[in-house]
């Protein structure tokens, strides 16, 4: 019994240590980053323009049809769940209210995110990775090359750029899908129903919404590019780097949505 504690606290002490670890080279991939983002502001010539446009081409508009049918399908799911409580009061039209903003505010971004997450996390990575494998990274320290500015920058630019207009969609998605619900299950007229929504959302709200997309896009980047640098030289440490690129992200995007809600809303 005190061996399979002890097995206990130690493999404890290993996961907290490498997460300790994680958070470390996190904080100076992020300051590499805002190294790179500065001197590409003093000569934008340095930059490769044509890597930013194929990846927000791919996490942009490739995502688009995903993004679109997963929100709409969250706000038909919200919308009917709060009809069924707010029928009982005869307060159908605060189903408008409802769907908003819980898709504008919180769900339309967390959805987004998470999406993002899964195609794009994992993408960067798992290119990166095998980049590793091929020893091209190598190639690149010694040709004296900075691989953070070849392989992660144009990456988290362009999530930068493509997540919020992806959470807009996923906002517009999501509220047609509780508009589905409130007029054709509730019977609610079009224009009460428009008109309930634009008098619940304020222009505040979306703009939690879209600076929330902007910390999720920096996260799901900077988790995908780490996490790829981080891989083994081998197929299998790829693939785990791919799967751990997801898990860590979803989770660190999670973490940044509570904290983000508590301050703007305390």
């Amino acid at each position: 019994m005190s061996s399979r504690f002890s097995e206990i606290v130690i493999d404890a002490g290993n996961k907290a240590y490498n997460f300790l670890d994680f958070l470390k080279q996190l904080t100076i991939f992020a300051g590499e980053c805002v190294f790179s983002l500065l001197r590409a502001v003093k000569n934008p010539k340095s930059v490769k323009w044509m890597d930013i446009f194929y990846y927000m081409d791919m996490c942009g508009r490739e995502a688009v049809p995903i993004v679109s049918l997963i929100c709409f399908l969250m706000g038909l799911i919200l919308g009917f769940q709060a009809a069924i409580q707010l029928h009982q009061f005869g307060t159908d039209i605060y189903v408008a209210d409802l769907v908003g903003l819980s898709i504008v505010k919180e769900l339309g971004p967390l959805m987004v995110g998470i999406i993002c997450c899964g195609r794009a996390g994992s993408a960067f990575a798992a290119e990166i990775g095998t980049m590793k494998v091929n020893e091209e990274i190598d190639a690149l320290y010694t040709m004296g090359h900075e691989p953070f500015r070849f392989l992660a920058f144009p990456k988290v630019v362009a999530m930068v750029l493509v997540m919020p207009l992806l959470t807009i969609i996923g906002d517009i998605a999501g509220v047609l899908g509780g508009y589905v619900v409130g007029v054709f299950k509730l019977g609610l007229p079009t224009a009460a129903y428009i008109n309930q929504s634009v008098n619940a959302i304020y222009f505040t709200d979306i703009l939690e919404g879209l600076f929330k997309s902007l910390v999720f896009a920096i996260n799901i980047s900077f988790v995908g590019c780490l996490q790829g640098l981080q891989s083994k030289n081998d197929a299998q440490g790829v693939g785990r780097a791919a799967t751990t690129a997801v898990v860590n992200g979803i989770l660190f995007l999670i973490i940044a949505d509570t904290i983000i809600t508590v301050l703007l809303n305390s």
